[in-house]
């Protein structure tokens, strides 16, 4: 707090600004300094409500050695100056004996006598008051529950007394009553006990969170597994990093480890890393080991105990390590709270608890499933996916592997990877010695040989800086070994993956923003060379095409196979050019390279150069427009496979085909290609075909067939595999779509548990893949927010993003985006200065880059939330933000831009008579409408008019015949609206009008 409060009322509004915050180190120190400011002022009352804002601060952040000591000061107050307690004020001080009594039930150096003590206290305050006695009864029961003894006496004491304005909430007494069917082994009880709370009928600050959490095993063994998945996807974001709720986070940890998730567990576990540092509460923090020591031991006895853990801040940990510390810490508070209580019921619960087993092998719970030896990996670096299929043994003998890895790598076999893999690891052995045999030739021939593989690797991941190096180093080494041929093909190589560089390193990001980023004014990304304005990419690519030519002509000795490569990588590069460019002018050059290709490989019976020869060929032909031609050639290339191989070729072309056919609109033909492509692949490698890219066709081909969740599911399948093979930029992209679709399909939970998990990722949080991408992820999760109806978050969120995007010179479109649905926002919130701020943002925004109907569509709403929340008072207000509408449609009248859904103006007419309406200016408002009904036109038979048409009849009819109280011009225009719709067949939309007519007629 930077300078303290000078009148009472400056208090006030610090101690309200204090309570927005979230619960933690933050609101208690400002509570703490804010009881210091009051004691400065001579009234009592400041300091009682100061008073109260640090207990509640200490009791929800988790410290209850503090809550007493805040509670002891306002009591003495309330004893000594009762007349200061108004009637809310003496409610809240007999509320919160509740709150001391919990406190000191969770701190184990607190006598059992002394519990008693102030049970006692606290019913003769209450009887004194006159106040009903069932709070009293319920914190006996709470005793008795901790301390494992007499529970069904207290229970039915508690349970049988009428409640009174002092008893807990609905909420939390279902909770009670349900924990105490499940700690006597009664689950299907305690679940229709609990179903209120879960099914959201009953809540409070705390639940349902608490008890979701408590629920997840009982709803597993009683056999609800969606449901039991869908509460802990919702449950586990009301309870995460919450310091006052770590027994609830300890059992969605626990959750996870029973349920075969025990790499979301330990993603859960590292967001959670604070609770370690500030639960101050030994029960909460015991609960919270246990929890924590239940997924340790999982992790363990899977075999994964030296994986890295978050735990006790001052150290790292590994899981055995932190298992180990959890355990000692655990056993120790647990044989603390027996010895007060003189039960042995914390170490029976612990030892039940660690003594579970799998409830089941494996429950997808989020839309990234994720395995532990994914956990640990580093960001870039691919992890081994498992086999698609069983690889034929390796030969013990070096020269032997060598000789058949050579053989397999001129075929283009993908076998050959898995050799040259064996070769690495057998060469890099620390015992490893050089043959001396002329088959294999110099060590530096073979390491030359390895550098090629790791440098195609690389280039696959587009790390093409990588792989040209490798390629170069390779090159050289070639040279070495006297094998020139081969080094020339190493240094073509090398060239054209120097072309492929990016001249820019957000080139690709912008090139590839993911579905539903509001990018349509990103930057032009075509760079040019700065000298006669060919794109840098294209003239690059020219260039290394030439140099490959010159590389090919001065090198004697080239085998069949290595002439075929050097025409296959000039034909790819120009093939690229072409994509690069779009120009018709570059399609010849492609095509003479293709034939020189095709024509070489057939001479010399090449099989995979003359499918490769064909594949560039289809996509020549796609990419310069012609889609017969290139459906008719892709066609022939799998003839051919089928025919005369090589049959890894064969999900590759199917792929190609699928997307042809996927752009002549036949989705169904192409969901069966794919289909067959990724049935095929699983005959090799897991590297040898891109299944995340046919699952990422397959993903479009089923939105087009109406089939959203498989298109989902295959989603994901593409992002998982992306990330197994280090290409983190594209998974990433995958699974903001899926997000975005999981979103649209009303899975908010799965949206949110998907995204939080990727915004956890250590180079997501540091913005590396890309600003924008990150922006994207964060978007979208502001957007679920919003439609799980946690505005708090929600409006933070797209807060924060408008502040950062309003930095995007290179892309205003989108800022004014993301600044008008946070104006929204903040109107929802009754905040409509702020909102006005924020919208004023979007249109100075819009104004570089126009962003007509969103914004249009965002002011209108702003109007609307005014207008209804404050009437008369914000009208003025509201139509502001029409004029501002009325501006934008101008604008975009002026442009030529036609809206997507209704037209700007018609909506913005119908906007002004709810407006006007709200604002019980009902003339006005009949006079917008009939203006928007003479913009929208009589409707016809298929104009798709005719539900807008009607609504507006119908609104303009309630203007005119209820609140203007005119029945008959009212009915009227309700039933020549009525006639001319059942005329042209719109039955549909005549239900409405037809009720507000019999409304009007019963009234007459």
């Amino acid at each position: 707090m930077p300078t303290a409060p000078q009148t009472t009322d400056e208090l006030y509004e610090e101690l309200q600004a204090n309570q927005r915050r979230p619960y933690g180190r933050t609101r208690t120190v400002t509570a703490e300094e804010l009881v210091d400011a009051a004691e400065r002022f001579e009234e009592t009352l400041p300091l009682v409500r100061a008073l109260l804002e640090l207990q509640e601060a200490y009791t929800y952040g988790s410290e209850p050695r503090k809550s007493p000591v805040a509670f002891a000061r306002l009591l003495t107050l309330f004893d000594e100056q009762p007349d200061v307690f108004d009637e809310n004020l003496r409610h809240l001080v007999f509320w919160r004996f509740k709150w001391v009594a919990a406190a000191l039930r969770a701190l184990p150096e607190i006598p059992r006598t002394s519990l008693r003590q102030w049970l006692t206290e606290m019913r003769e305050r209450y009887e004194k008051a006159g106040l009903g006695l069932q709070p009293y009864y319920g914190q006996a029961y709470r005793l008795a529950a901790h301390v494992g003894e007499d529970t069904d006496l207290a229970f039915e004491l508690w349970a049988a007394r009428t409640r009174t304005p002092l008893s807990d909430c609905e909420a939390c007494e279902i909770s009670e009553r349900a924990l105490y069917h499940l700690a006597s082994g009664d689950d299907e009880r305690a679940l229709r006990t609990w179903e209120p709370v879960l099914a959201g009928k009953e809540s409070c600050q705390e639940e349902p969170a608490r008890s979701i959490a408590h629920a997840l095993l009982p709803l597993l063994r009683a056999g609800h597994t969606d449901r039991a998945r869908e509460l802990h996807l919702a449950g586990y974001r009301g309870c995460r990093r919450n310091p006052s709720m770590s027994g609830e986070v300890g059992r969605h940890l626990e959750f996870c480890a029973l349920t075969g998730n025990e790499a979301r567990g330990l993603e859960l576990l590292a967001e959670n890393r604070n609770l370690f540092d500030e639960v101050d509460s030994p029960l909460e923090l015991l609960d919270f080991l246990n929890g924590v020591e239940v997924l340790l031991r999982r992790v363990e006895q899977l075999g994964h105990g030296e994986l890295p853990a978050a735990g006790f801040p001052g150290r790292t940990w590994t899981v055995t390590g932190l298992r180990a510390e959890a355990h000692g810490r655990a056993d120790d508070l647990a044989a603390r709270f027996d010895a007060r209580n003189g039960t042995t019921a914390h170490t029976d619960r612990r030892g039940a608890r660690l003594g579970r087993a799998p409830l089941l092998e494996a429950l997808e719970l989020t839309l990234r499933t994720r395995r532990l030896d994914e956990v640990a990996v580093v960001p870039g670096v691919p992890v081994a996916a498992p086999a698609a299929r069983a690889v034929a043994a390796f030969p013990e003998s070096l020269p032997e592997l060598v000789a058949r890895a050579r053989a397999l790598d001129e075929q283009g076999h993908p076998d050959a990877r898995a050799c040259w893999t064996e070769l690495r690891t057998r060469v890099t052995a620390p015992d490893y010695t050089h043959p001396d045999d002329p088959a294999v030739g110099p060590l530096a021939r073979l390491r030359a040989d390895l550098l090629a593989d790791e440098a195609s690797r690389r280039g696959e991941r587009d790390d093409f800086t990588e792989a040209a190096a490798l390629y170069e180093e390779a090159a050289g080494l070639y040279d070495d070994a006297g094998t020139p041929a081969h080094a020339a093909l190493a240094r073509a190589h090398a060239v054209l993956a120097t072309a492929e560089i990016p001249p820019q390193t957000s080139a690709r990001a912008a090139s590839e923003t993911p579905s539903g980023l509001p990018a349509d004014g990103a930057a032009d990304t075509g760079d040019t060379d700065g000298t006669d304005g060919i794109p840098a990419e294209v003239a690059a690519l020219t260039a290394a095409h030439a140099a490959m030519v010159r590389l090919h002509a001065e090198t004697s000795g080239l085998a069949p196979y290595q002439v075929a490569r050097l025409l296959r990588l000039r034909a790819t590069a120009l093939g690229l050019r072409l994509q690069a460019s779009r120009s018709d002018g570059h399609v010849a050059a492609v095509l003479h390279e293709v034939g020189l290709l095709h024509d070489f490989a057939t001479r010399h019976d090449i099989p995979g150069q003359i499918a490769g020869a064909l594949v560039l060929r289809a996509h020549t032909s796609a990419i310069s427009g012609d889609l017969p031609a290139a459906a008719a050639e892709t066609d022939a290339l799998l003839d051919r496979l089928e025919a005369h191989g090589p049959a890894w070729h064969l999900p590759r072309a199917l792929g190609l085909r699928a997307r042809l056919r996927l752009g002549a609109q036949d989705a169904e033909a192409a969901h069966a290609d794919l289909g067959e492509a990724l049935r095929l692949a699983a005959d090799w490698p897991a590297d040898a075909v891109d299944t995340a890219r046919l699952h990422g066709d397959l993903a479009e081909a089923c939105m087009h067939l109406g089939r959203p969740d498989e298109a989902l599911r295959h989603l994901t399948r593409s992002a998982e595999l992306n990330l197994r093979r280090g290409d983190r930029f594209d998974a990433y992209c995958a699974y903001s779509n899926a997000a975005t679709l999981s979103l649209d399909l009303g899975r908010v939970e799965d949206c949110i548990a998907l995204l939080d998990s990727l915004l956890a990722e250590p180079d997501v949080a540091a913005g590396e893949p890309d600003d924008r991408l990150v922006a994207q992820l964060r978007l979208t999760r502001a957007r679920a927010l919003r439609a799980g109806e946690d505005l708090k978050a929600a409006t933070t969120e797209f807060l924060a993003l408008a502040a950062e995007s309003a930095g995007w010179d290179d892309d205003p479109g989108s800022h004014a985006m993301i600044a008008a649905e946070t104006a929204v926002l903040l109107a929802e919130a009754d905040e409509f200065d702020r909102a006005r701020e924020a919208a004023d943002q979007a249109l100075a925004a819009h104004a570089r880059d126009p962003r007509h109907e969103a914004l249009s569509n965002c002011l209108r709403e702003l109007a609307r939330l005014q207008a209804r929340q404050q009437g008369s008072d914000g009208l003025a207000g509201a139509l502001a933000f029409l004029a501002d509408a009325g501006r934008v449609a101008e604008g975009a009248h002026s442009a030529g831009y036609e809206a997507h859904g209704r037209p700007l103006d018609s909506a913005l007419a119908y906007e002004y008579g709810r407006v006007h309406a709200y604002a019980d200016a009902y003339e006005d408002a009949l006079a917008a409408l009939e203006k928007a009904l003479a913009l929208i036109g009589e409707p016809g038979p298929d104009n798709g008019r005719a539900g807008e048409w009607a609504e507006c009849v119908r609104f303009a009819a309630a203007m005119e015949g209820v609140y203007l109280e005119r029945v008959a011009p009212a009915l009227a225009r309700l039933d020549a609206a009525v006639s001319r719709l059942t005329a042209l067949g719109h039955t549909e939309e005549t239900e409405p009008l037809t009720s507000l007519a019999a409304r009007l007629r019963d009234e007459e």
